[in-house]
């Protein structure tokens, strides 16, 4: 049967099923990117910038691959990563060295899905030790919501409630509501005046990155093993888990690609999606798997949509205090941060190097210049080799 003759309750299910995906996702992590981008020294502009590009740039290769494929491919950022920037705002950088750094992420996201060995490689660190550092960083914004809540509790305790309630009965659209909520109860309290600030379109200014080792090492190499390691290749497990075999190449490469030409514009990255792809793949997207392309596809024309009101967004957010913001950010990397130290705490034999990993991710540390996450992996890795290490047994 053609796309055009198909009835109309059999495209109903995968058009809901892209909205869904596409506006919880989007949603639940527009503040942790604004975050992420404000910790890294960008300005308003630049920052508005910054998400205009990456929703144009993911909404097109969702759109792109899914029908090229005809599998429900759903490419967004990396959430984790933009939680990694805005906890590494202690390193003081200005914007055109984190760019650098997003820039040679991308370089590796590239490399990574044409040259297969550099995935193989990645997928050597052990999941407990990714995940231990994925915690960490994330560990730093769920407790700000327990902060915030002493500080601001008539705003920040109604919508922790709802997301609570709603994690029993709904958890897809938990995160969402619960972060309409917030920021109804945020703009009662900033009033209206940042609505001046407003613009429908970005400056689209470029910025030239800083090539500087250092900060280029301290965010760009986190970035990128944070992107892998929470994002596509759980994504590609995902998508294998409801029988699609994901165009490694295709995708790594392209999200690569298009990562390093939105770094020019502020972007931090983009990657093959996690969560919103299981939202898109599963069977309540479509019976038929064959029709399930059509979800992801959607999904990226919404992306669109969230990029002409992303100004207005951007501009409300910037209004918002700080502790507000990250209480928000908090609540919705809760389930991220969940699962993370779940698996992180999976093998009774690596529970130590784990543990150090978290620890001292956690600890928001700067050596030489570059942050936790770098230190956090490397600490945890040698506590792991060294547990290895055969003892010489006794005489």
């Amino acid at each position: 049967m053609s796309q055009a003759s198909k009835p109309p309750q059999e495209l109903k299910a995968p058009i809901i099923a892209g909205f869904v995906a596409s506006i919880s996702g989007s949603a639940a992590t527009f503040g942790i990117a604004i975050a992420g981008l404000l910790a890294m020294g960008a300005t308003r502009d630049q920052t508005f910038t910054a998400i205009f590009v990456l929703l144009i740039g993911y909404g097109l290769l969702s759109t792109v691959l899914s029908y090229r494929y005809k599998m429900p491919i759903s490419i967004v950022w990396s959430t984790p990563g933009a939680a990694f920037l805005a906890a590494s705002a202690g390193l003081g950088l200005e914007f055109e060295q984190a760019v650098g750094g997003f820039l040679l992420s991308g370089i590796l996201l590239t490399i990574t899905g044409f040259w297969p060995p550099l995935s193989n490689l990645v997928q050597k660190i052990p999941p407990t030790i990714a995940s231990a550092m994925l915690a960490g960083i994330l560990f730093v914004f769920v407790i700000t919501t327990v902060q915030a809540s002493v500080s601001y509790p008539l705003i920040v305790l109604p919508f922790v409630v709802l997301w609570f309630f709603l994690n029993r009965i709904a958890p897809v659209w938990a995160s969402p509501i619960a972060i309409v909520l917030a920021f109804l109860l945020m703009s009662a309290d900033v009033g209206t005046s940042w609505f001046a600030t407003v613009s429908l379109f970005p400056k689209f200014d470029l910025v030239i990155p800083a090539f500087e080792l250092i900060p280029m090492i301290s965010i760009g190499i986190p970035l990128y093993l944070i992107t892998m390691a929470s994002q596509n290749l759980p994504g590609i497990a995902i998508m294998k888990g409801f029988g699609y075999t994901v165009p490694v190449r295709a995708v790594i490469g392209s999200t690569g690609l298009a990562t390093v030409g939105a770094s020019f514009f502020g972007g931090f990255g983009m990657n093959l999606a996690a969560i919103t792809a299981a939202i898109n793949a599963n069977e309540q997207a479509a019976k038929d798997p064959s029709h399930r392309w059509l979800a992801s596809f959607v999904g990226g024309l919404v992306y669109w949509l969230f990029a002409i009101g992303a100004g207005v967004f951007a501009a409300f957010v910037l209004a918002v205090p700080s502790d507000l913001l990250l209480a928000v950010v908090g609540i919705a990397l809760l389930p991220s941060f969940i699962s993370a130290i779940g698996v992180s705490l999976e093998d009774k034999e690596a529970r130590l190097p784990a543990a150090i990993t978290f620890i001292v991710g956690a600890a928001g540390i700067s050596v030489f210049g570059i942050g936790g996450a770098f230190w956090a992996l490397v600490a945890g890795l040698l506590v792991l080799a060294w547990q290895k290490v055969p003892l010489k047994p006794k005489a």
